[in-house]
């Protein structure tokens, strides 16, 4: 049977129809795609952040924890000294020190040697409690409070007991983190305060 006119106009329409449709399809296979790839590249970017920002806190938190402890170890070592053991003991405090303040224990120690054999006293110090202030991983600068309780012995004397509390500032060195400044706290400052000061406060006791 032949085809009518309004048959083969149909024909041809619905052929043009469907070759106007069949480049749309790679193009929307390809559009997906896109949005995939994108998206998981956005969650792979997300995650990498994420992961990295959190290494970073721990990281500053383990930094955190090295200066604490080198902070309560050194300033412990500075208010601890025995007569019969001098030299050891300002060995220690010269180890425990960089900067100024070991400058100025080094040029001091003889006359400080002498002090404190003189004196006869015995000091000893516990660390109560203690807290980082500041702390600049870049510059490798950090302070912190310590507070102590210091007991002083003497020959014919009831040992004095006070309980103090210590700023001190800490510099990283090729050894580790080390006293750079100490001095007393202010009272009633319970963070920063000054420690221009750096004169150990063992040095009132003896």
């Amino acid at each position: 049977m032949a085809r009518t006119p309004l048959a083969g106009r149909k024909a041809l329409l619905d052929g043009l129809a469907a070759r106007a449709r069949a480049p749309r399809r790679p193009l929307l296979a390809a559009a997906v795609a896109l949005a995939v790839v994108a998206a998981v590249a956005a969650a792979l970017t997300g995650w990498s952040w994420y992961g990295a920002a959190h290494d970073d806190d721990a990281a500053f938190a383990r930094t955190r924890d090295t200066v604490l402890a080198a902070g309560e170890q050194a300033v412990q070592n500075m208010n601890t000294l025995d007569h019969s053991d001098v030299d050891r003991g300002l060995d220690i405090w010269e180890d425990s020190t960089t900067g100024d303040l070991h400058s100025q224990l080094v040029q001091g120690r003889a006359a400080f040697e002498k002090q404190v054999q003189q004196a006869q006293t015995v000091s000893t110090a516990k660390v109560l409690s203690g807290a980082v202030t500041e702390l600049d991983t870049r510059t490798g600068k950090a302070s912190v409070m310590i507070a102590l309780r210091i007991t002083v012995e003497a020959p014919k004397a009831k040992p004095a007991v006070k309980e103090s509390r210590m700023l001190g500032e800490l510099t990283r060195t090729a050894s580790g983190w080390k006293l750079s400044a100490l001095g007393q706290a202010p009272m009633g400052d319970s963070a920063a305060g000054d420690t221009s000061s750096p004169a150990p406060s063992t040095t009132d006791g003896q």
